[in-house]
């Protein structure tokens, strides 16, 4: 497949990348090489990954425990401080080989040490190929909110590589799928209509569909790096979405969430407010969420689980000046950005989803 240029990097695909990759550790005096991993990427994907590398430079791997709770800045002064035992310095290069929290922590560890140090991210889930090793996004939670911190800084090349995707689990994928459905919700109707019947994709070239994402978000992120103004477009079903995965990662009583899980939720209860606000008429909605609960299990919500999540709310990042901005589809394959919500039209979305 062909390479997509992104604003100031190229993101390459398949057998490519590893020629794009080799070339730029031939072309680059780097002094040595950083390859951070998690737990399971370090099991699964590092073995296939080495022997692909040509280089001499010294190698040394990272790695961190696997999972969201783990993506914190106590994690990363933990890698700062081995960087710096193993003598990184300003011409180390980082690459980052794992899903969204190895890609965004590693780039935050990258952009950070000694001012920023090169870094290279080469995903292993589809839900960072799609979605979190694209757009220069890094960092990590604080606490249970998610992404707080962090930086707006880019790879030297993002690496897509599908056959990791052969090890990975099938709620996993699911969760990679939700973006895949955002994109085709907020950008492009013709994608999302893809997805309506899943015994019709043919996997085989699933490849084809997860290129597509990829341009989808990165053409959107290339209109506006900084977030400003269209980009926000990518945050449909996150508002909702992010605030329901902090409160499943911190109670103890509910069982976590994945990124996905909880997006495709939002998805539902944003197409609901979308609908209400007369934005898509109610054929839309209901093909919307058909579709997203044919795919993912109904999660249960109790009375007294609302309004923490609404209270969780106040910290979401697109927030400005204390008022909570939605991205809300205007038809499928549209967005309209900074919508105020009302409590009232929240809760109602809520209902609606645990009726049905």
């Amino acid at each position: 497949m062909q390479s997509i240029q992104a604003t100031s990097y190229p993101i390459h695909f398949n057998e490519n990348g590893y020629e794009a990759l080799n070339f730029h550790l031939k072309e680059n005096k780097y002094s040595n090489l950083f390859i951070i991993v998690d737990s399971n990427t370090n099991e699964f994907c590092l073995p296939t990954f080495l022997p692909l590398l040509e280089t001499d430079l010294t190698i040394e791997i990272v790695e961190f425990e696997a999972g969201e709770h783990n993506k914190n800045i106590e994690t990363c002064v933990q890698i700062w401080n081995v960087l710096t035992e193993l003598g990184a310095d300003r011409k180390t290069l980082i690459i980052n080989l794992g899903g969204g929290v190895v890609t965004d922590l590693g780039g935050f560890v990258a952009s950070t040490f000694k001012r920023g140090i090169d870094f290279i991210h080469i995903p292993t889930t589809l839900l960072a190929m799609v979605d979190a090793s694209v757009g220069g996004k890094n960092g990590v939670d604080l606490g249970n909110l998610k992404n707080q911190i962090g930086v707006i800084n880019t790879p030297k090349m993002v690496l897509i590589d599908t056959q990791y995707l052969e090890k990975l689990p099938q709620n996993e994928m699911r969760s990679g799928l939700a973006e895949m459905l955002k994109h085709g919700l907020i950008y492009d109707k013709m994608y999302w209509e893809q997805f309506l019947d899943l015994k019709l994709i043919d996997f085989a070239d699933f490849d084809s569909l997860i290129y597509r994402s990829v341009e989808i978000k990165n053409e959107i992120v290339t209109q506006d790096p900084s977030e400003k103004n269209i980009r926000k477009s990518l945050n449909f079903g996150h508002t909702l979405g992010h605030a329901i995965e902090s409160y499943f990662l911190e109670n103890e009583n509910k069982t976590t969430l994945l990124h996905g899980e909880a997006i495709a939720i939002g998805m539902i209860l944003e197409s609901y407010i979308s609908m209400s606000k007369k934005l898509i008429d109610q054929d839309d909605y209901l093909q919307i969420k058909s579709s997203l609960k044919s795919i993912y299990d109904d999660v249960i919500f109790e009375e007294n689980d609302i309004e923490p999540i609404l209270e969780l709310l106040i910290h979401d990042k697109k927030n400005e000046y204390g008022n909570i901005q939605f991205a809300l589809i205007e038809g499928i394959g549209k967005i309209k950005i900074n919508q105020s919500v009302e409590n009232e039209l929240i809760l109602a979305a809520f209902e609606d989803y645990k009726s049905s």
